[in-house]
């Protein structure tokens, strides 16, 4: 058996899913409000980005207390009352741990800011001269790793904005103080984890220049990440929760020991090669049609590396940090609700468990967006700038803003045709994306054809066909713009094809004996072993 391969979950951005009190922010009680639907679309989990407390310098990923809820999103009330109408619904809610840092403002750095040596342990200081970082790495957010802090006199580690402070994992009080924070969420009726970049949590030994790169390579999968994942998952008990961790820069040989059950670290890994298949020279911030080719590659690797060492792949196109995956790699125009469903069923029928991003099941757009002042995202803000200093004008930055933001992901959920698409009856924190009086879950619902009926159909097959939630895996040899693959348990097989082309495609295939199990367009055109595919056109089949 696949751990949690019938399993689906369902991510929630809250600050975008739905506004219960009308204040332009999503909030707890707005998840509540629409677990009917979730129940509806037939999900497992949901997981929840962090709504802690936080001053929002990232969108909540700067948390300033673990066991505080932030006062935008509710009160504790509010979330028992989450959990408690999810677990009537047979629905797990599943928190998102961000462990490798907090926020700036979070009162263990404030008390190492005041000089106490017992919390400046808790995080990565160095002393340097103040015009000479202690090492030349970058931030994921642009710029040095390394802030001097006039107050400390002294320099600290942040890979990520200069808001977040890296922890430090070698101090075991700190392992301790995040043990203890899941051990609270667990009292509350938690039932699954998500950790945010866990794989950057071991740091090395000797910090150093890095004469090659941007620093990464010193710190990704540290030497000492699979203890302390053994650690933290032995002594909270949550070896049997659903666990998932999100993998910066990885490889395939590190997520087996995530997640292969004898390790006993973690359910699954998030790993986003998949997802840099339009990323000229590697640099997210550099334009390039997509290489399907490339991509294939990526899927068969993964899949079939992963499954022989019995890892855990978590199946996904999209998050809060991606932008919408019909954008990316479908078309917006006349193959708009093909490409939809097409890249749905790609992801769907494999090996692992899929996430399913709020918005997607009905097929979100990114909003494209055409003024630097309708973006949130701190990262989005830093790259504009940055881009403009390589030389770049305004427009051709906003062009590459337009296919990278993460504010491509985090517009308000589009429920309805009304004002602000549902989601509020005041204008929200971002802007609405243009299309949602035609994209939106009003109109899709008891629209049998719609895409949202499709993400229904794959969630119900996937829970039905134990082949699709427990099989194994196996890529077959196609052209270039065909994606397949063959799943089988036992004498059950089903065949997959995707056409990630706006072209007809054809493929010569033995598929006698074999009958259409789900697919985007109507009858199978299948002629004398012969295969053809519509553009984006994708169809499963069984034996």
């Amino acid at each position: 058996m696949i751990p949690f391969g019938e399993k689906i979950v369902y991510q929630v951005y809250p600050k975008s899913f739905k506004d219960s009190n009308n204040d332009g922010f999503g909030d707890l009680s707005g998840i509540v409000e629409k677990l009917d639907y979730l129940k509806d679309l037939g999900i497992d989990y949901i997981w929840i980005t962090p709504f802690f407390l936080s001053p929002q310098k990232d969108n909540g990923y700067d948390i300033s207390s673990y066991t505080k809820i932030d006062p935008e999103f509710g009160s504790m009330k509010d979330f028992e009352l989450l959990v408690k109408e999810a677990d009537k619904r047979n629905i797990g809610i599943m928190l998102d741990m961000v462990f490798n840092h907090t926020s700036t403002e979070h009162i263990w750095f404030q008390n190492a800011l005041d000089g106490d040596k017992k919390y400046q342990n808790y995080y990565i200081f160095k002393e340097a001269p103040k015009d000479k970082a202690p090492t030349n790495w970058v931030s994921k957010f642009g710029g040095s790793a390394w802030e001097y802090s006039k107050r400390a006199g002294k320099w600290y580690l942040h890979l990520f904005d200069v808001s977040q402070a890296d922890l430090n994992w070698e101090n075991p009080e700190v392992r301790e103080e995040l043990k203890n924070i899941i051990f609270f969420w667990k009292s509350k009726g938690v039932r699954g984890f998500r950790f945010d970049v866990i794989n950057l949590i071991s740091k090395p030994d000797v910090f150093e220049d890095d004469n090659v790169g941007d620093g990464r390579r010193f710190y990704t999968d540290g030497k000492k990440v699979h203890q302390y994942l053994k650690e933290l998952v032995r002594d909270t008990g949550i070896k049997d929760y659903i666990t998932v961790g999100e993998m910066s820069s990885t490889s395939i040989k590190e997520c087996i020991k995530y997640s292969n059950p004898g390790e006993k670290e973690l359910s699954m890994c998030f790993n986003f090669h998949h997802l840099k298949v339009d990323y000229k020279d590697g640099d997210k911030w550099k334009l390039m049609a997509p290489d399907i080719a490339s991509l294939k590659s990526i899927f068969k690797e993964w899949q079939e590396k992963i499954q022989s060492s019995n890892g855990l792949n978590a199946l996904f196109w999209c998050n809060h940090d991606q932008p919408r995956i019909v954008s990316r790699l479908g078309d917006e125009g006349k193959y708009y609700k093909e490409s939809a469903k097409m890249l749905a069923g790609l992801i769907h029928l494999m090996r692992g468990t899929p996430y399913i991003y709020q918005g997607e099941e009905i097929g979100m757009t990114d909003p494209h967006f055409k003024s630097i002042d309708m973006y949130r995202d701190v990262e989005s803000l830093n790259y504009y700038k940055i881009l403009m200093e390589q030389g770049l004008n305004s427009d051709e930055a906003l062009t590459i803003l337009d296919r990278r933001s993460r504010d491509n992901s985090r517009t308000p959920m589009q429920w309805s045709a009304k004002k602000n698409a549902g989601f509020s009856k005041v204008s929200p924190w971002i802007n609405v994306a243009d299309n949602y009086k035609s994209i939106n879950v009003e109109n899709e619902k008891d629209d049998k054809d719609s895409i949202l009926s499709f993400y229904k159909k794959l969630i119900t097959i996937r829970k039905e066909n134990t082949v699709i939630s427990a099989g194994n895996i196996s890529f077959i040899d196609t052209n270039e713009n065909i994606i397949a693959y063959k799943r089988s348990l036992g004498e059950r097989k089903i065949l997959v094809f995707c056409n990630m082309s706006n072209k007809d495609e054809s493929l010569d295939i033995d598929l006698d004996g074999f009958k259409k199990l789900i697919g985007n367009y109507g009858e199978l055109n299948y002629i004398d072993k012969n295969l053809r595919l519509s553009p984006y056109e994708f169809v499963a089949v069984e034996n």
